[in-house]
């Protein structure tokens, strides 16, 4: 993966106040890019990729259709997940940061998503 991507999405992170970490994985959680904060070491738990994706298939169940996002707020964090087929796209912010800031990002990312994606399928 190029430097370029890297760059964009450590950018990201320092540009969105509150925002600590953006982790792409596939849809199994394995992780293919990782940006966060310099004074930041957040471990996402191997196991909320599945518990997302395993989430996503039950809300579909509701008969609204699939969800392409889901908003999970802590007392300290918020988590925004958003489904890019074959990639799941993670943000870990505090609790006070600007959601549709974070939701904003979707379409500004498709660019830099696509190529991931490109180089997740040829592999």
């Amino acid at each position: 993966m190029s430097d370029n991507i890297h760059k964009y999405f450590n950018d990201l992170v320092q540009k969105v106040s509150g925002l600590y970490v953006i982790q792409i994985t596939d849809r199994d959680g394995v992780p293919i890019l990782q940006a966060s904060q310099e004074n930041i070491d957040f471990a996402l738990m191997p196991s909320i990729i599945p518990t997302f994706t395993t989430a996503c298939d039950q809300a579909s169940k509701l008969g609204l259709g699939r969800n392409k996002t889901i908003i999970s707020m802590y007392s300290k964090y918020q988590v925004v997940q958003m489904i890019k087929l074959p990639l799941i796209v993670t943000f870990v912010g505090a609790e006070n940061c600007n959601t549709g800031h974070i939701l904003a990002l979707e379409s500004q990312m498709d660019e830099y998503l696509e190529d991931i994606k490109t180089a997740v399928t040829e592999a």
